[in-house]
């Protein structure tokens, strides 16, 4: 007999969907068009028993997305922290990270810095470039996931948590080692490129215990924040909040403004000059965008 049910989407493929229920997980189809479901959505579903038709999302705490000039496309939803994975080899963004971060600021969502594969020789270098951020108080937790996966497990606890980053960082390993029955797949990076390739084609969450969950994303080349509007990228930068409204210019862009109290900061060593160089360049791109013109 069909009825209806209150699920969680724990894996998306495109316009398929696996949804935990009470009694275990269905695959499920989207009813009409309009609804855009996500991994770490809770939903309503009508179902026979064997297979659901998802008809509605329940209210979201957040939505955890990136853009680009054309479309806005979301990763997941309902998530508490994201964990940033990187590596010394292949070698990480830097600036690809930290859009991470301000996106996941912009969505209210805290941020963790996951630092793999700490047996490489290369790791010092790596963690000098990482001070940029724990400088400004964003946690790091350096690991091994191949041989040790304990540093991680304190910073997940109580936390529905997205892992992402570049390919190539480790985030299967990381789930394989916390998820064993999870098998994701893993692949060697390419020494001649510098770079992973994909394992993850699909977003996928694991229930690792009753209030923690980890939701793994597919790995990502680029990361753009068009979504993202003016007022709330330059309060993305934590750095800045102390200078809001002290600038002489009400409407500040903080740009080559005379009286621009973050530029005067910067200038006084108060906030690293990459930051605000980074800030600039993003609002920059943003006037470019067709969204802006």
């Amino acid at each position: 007999m069909a009825s209806h049910a209150q699920g969680l989407v724990i894996a998306a493929y495109s316009r398929r969907f696996i949804v935990e229920t009470p009694e275990g997980p269905l695959p499920c189809q989207v009813k009409g068009r309009h609804l855009r479901v996500l991994c770490g959505d809770r939903v309503i579903i009508h179902t026979d028993g064997k297979t659901g038709v998802i008809e509605e999302i329940l209210p979201r705490t957040n939505l955890f997305h990136r853009s680009d000039a054309f479309r806005s496309k979301p990763i997941a939803a309902n998530v508490t922290q994201i964990a940033v994975v990187m590596a010394a080899r292949p070698s990480f963004s830097l600036e690809l990270t930290q859009r991470c971060i301000l996106a996941a600021e912009a969505a209210g969502v805290a941020s963790l810095l996951l630092l793999n594969k700490t047996d490489l020789p290369e790791t010092s270098l790596a963690r000098e470039r990482l001070a940029l951020l724990t400088r400004l108080g964003y946690p790091l937790v350096e690991l091994c996931a191949h041989s040790d996966i304990a540093p991680l497990l304190p910073t997940l606890q109580g936390h529905t948590t997205l892992l992402i980053g570049q390919s190539g960082m480790g985030k299967s390993t990381i789930i394989n080692a916390l998820v064993p029955e999870a098998a994701a797949d893993t692949a060697e990076f390419s020494e001649a490129l510098d770079s992973g390739r994909h394992t993850t084609t699909h977003t996928r969450l694991y229930q690792i215990a009753p209030d923690t969950a980890l939701i793994d994303s597919p790995g990502l080349q680029e990361f753009a924040l068009q979504h993202v509007d003016a007022d709330a990228l330059a309060h993305a930068f934590i750095e800045f909040r102390p200078y809001f409204g002290q600038c002489r210019f009400r409407d500040c862009h903080h740009q080559h403004e005379p009286g621009c109290r973050i530029i005067e900061a910067v200038e006084a060593g108060k906030i690293d000059p990459q930051r605000l160089q980074l800030f600039q360049m993003l609002q920059k791109s943003r006037q470019k965008s067709p969204h802006h013109i």
